[in-house]
């Protein structure tokens, strides 16, 4: 078993290496205030956008494979860096499901806040980007209403 695991640390998941900018279009258009643009970058890009910073456990197989599969599930479902291009339906929709999952605590993931404990949002977290999300939902609104 012990050389299985030490032949098995050559072979790594592919690591997203994204620039920060891919996030700007989504700071943009949504606006989030600071309290909540920090709440963002501290417990959602990680894994709904391709600028991941990685912790020391991922240098480990086989867990760099259970996060990368942890990140390529959280991507397919809301990823921030491939905002431009969506409908105002979709981006509707992706805020109306964050404020489902966010409401629920079903985000983060309680996989991601057992090892990343300062990932737990507060109620009053909760509550700021609830109401951000909101707005943005307000936003969306009315920009698919005929003119």
């Amino acid at each position: 078993m012990l050389v299985v695991f030490v032949v098995a640390q050559f072979f790594r998941p592919e690591k997203y290496s994204g620039d920060i900018s891919s996030i700007e279009p989504f700071l943009a258009e949504t606006n989030p205030p600071e309290s909540v643009k920090l709440i963002l970058k501290e417990n959602c890009f990680d894994c709904h956008s391709d600028v991941t910073r990685y912790p020391w456990y991922n240098n480990i197989t086989p867990v760099n494979y259970w996060l990368k599969g942890h990140i390529d599930v959280g991507k397919h479902h809301f990823n921030v860096s491939n905002w431009i291009g969506n409908s105002t339906k979709r981006k509707d929709h992706k805020f109306e499901e964050l404020i489902e999952m966010v409401e629920a605590k079903e985000m983060p993931l309680k996989s991601y806040t057992w090892v990343h404990t300062e990932a737990k949002l507060s109620n009053e977290q909760i509550q700021m980007v609830v109401d951000w999300a909101k707005l943005v939902r307000l936003k969306y609104g009315l920009e698919s209403l005929p003119q």
